[in-house]
């Protein structure tokens, strides 16, 4: 088969496209240079630029596309017709956040958040669980089922390796810079399940070429959950041996989440991190099994330990940082810090100078609208 990958070099897609190339060609695309290897063939450019995509998709009728692209949903409106139209199975990568709370097992057919919730200030935002939603009902009222609709979970790997909200930049880069991890109660208590990229790979590749999967939705997640205490509690023992000399890593547990004071944050804390997540895996499970799933124990330990040998962070977000800091009673050297943006963001976060941050806002709002207004 011929499969085209938009974006396959994450969490989900390099394993992906490792597993189907064993069999398949496979093209994939990424804005960065990878060599071209065996049935690998990757091209360069954002299959978010129209030119750009309608050039790769002319290259074959395509037996497979899968989609790991983030699109504003006028975007994905826009692309949608020419997806379907040229490939026999469209995979759009969709996202577990899309479900509602539920004290149930969660099925596919379980409400999600754009169904059923009553928070009309949510509901008139595109928040990731809202727009996947959205895209979702695209694909279902398309008039064409040639489509496949994957939820994963929380998917980790060596990259990414996550504390509740919080990525690894927001949590083992404390740590490893001999800082305190800070962490919350709200969040700490809550069962989550997370699921290893590799893993969540092999459930993808096992829909492809599927006929039964068209039209289909499926989530594939670990079959057991775990609290995020037991998520911490994992990574301070991989810690505890990588220091190798006793020392305690510091935790503190905050009563809220640090990252309420961040508006873009906050939906993500109680639309998503709030719910206790336990998922049925029945349908999926007639395709790939489950139970030989790593477990996240073994898998959150394995990539840790293997991240903790060459540690490379994405850019920290020095607001955060500084946030925690302040809680924390803890300072971070300016000096870490590699911009001056990065620096003044740091101090006016860690000192709490609320006023000049909005002050700041309101300029920089202000001068976008005169910029817009010259245009």
């Amino acid at each position: 088969m011929y499969i085209l990958v938009l974006g396959g070099t994450g969490a989900m897609g390099k394993p992906l496209v490792k597993a189907l190339s064993k069999e398949n060609m496979v093209y994939v695309t990424s804005r960065s240079v990878h060599q071209s290897s065996g049935n690998i063939k990757y091209l360069q450019g954002n299959a978010r630029n129209k030119d750009f995509l309608n050039e790769i998709l002319s290259i074959h009728y395509w037996d497979a596309i899968v989609d790991f692209m983030v699109y504003p949903e006028d975007e994905f409106k826009e692309y949608l017709s020419k997806l379907l139209d040229s490939t026999k199975q469209y995979v759009y990568i969709s996202s577990a956040r899309v479900y509602a709370e539920s004290s149930n097992l969660i099925t596919e057919e379980t409400p999600r958040l754009l169904d059923v919730s009553t928070d009309k200030e949510f509901l008139k935002t595109n928040e990731y669980a809202l727009a996947k939603a959205r895209e979702e009902d695209l694909l279902r009222k398309s008039g064409k089922t040639n489509y496949t609709i994957v939820r994963p979970s929380i998917t980790y790997n060596t990259d990414r390796l996550q504390l509740g909200v919080l990525e690894k930049e927001n949590w083992l880069y404390r740590a490893l810079h001999g800082r305190t991890i800070v962490f919350s109660q709200d969040v700490s208590d809550k069962l989550t399940t997370m699921t290893w990229g590799e893993d969540v790979s092999l459930g993808i590749a096992s829909l492809i070429g599927k006929e039964q999967a068209l039209g289909e939705a499926f989530h594939i997640t670990y079959p057991q959950s775990m609290l995020w205490t037991d998520v911490l509690n994992v990574y301070l023992k991989v810690l505890t041996d990588y220091f190798g000399d006793g020392r305690r890593i510091p935790v503190i547990m905050t009563e809220k989440s640090t990252n309420l004071i961040f508006k873009g944050r906050i939906y993500q804390l109680i639309y998503c991190r709030y719910f206790n997540r336990t998922f049925d895996n029945t349908k999926i499970s007639h395709f790939v099994d489950v139970h030989n799933f790593k477990s996240p124990e073994e898998g959150l330990s394995s990539c840790l330990s293997q991240f903790l040998k060459n540690p490379r962070f994405l850019n920290i977000d020095w607001c955060i940082e500084a946030v925690n800091d302040r809680v924390a009673g803890e300072y971070t050297p300016l000096s870490e810090i590699p911009t001056i943006r990065g620096r003044v963001n740091y101090i006016l976060y860690r000192y709490n100078l609320k006023w000049i941050r909005v002050s700041i806002s309101f300029l920089l709002n202000l001068l976008r609208r005169i910029k817009n207004s010259i245009r």
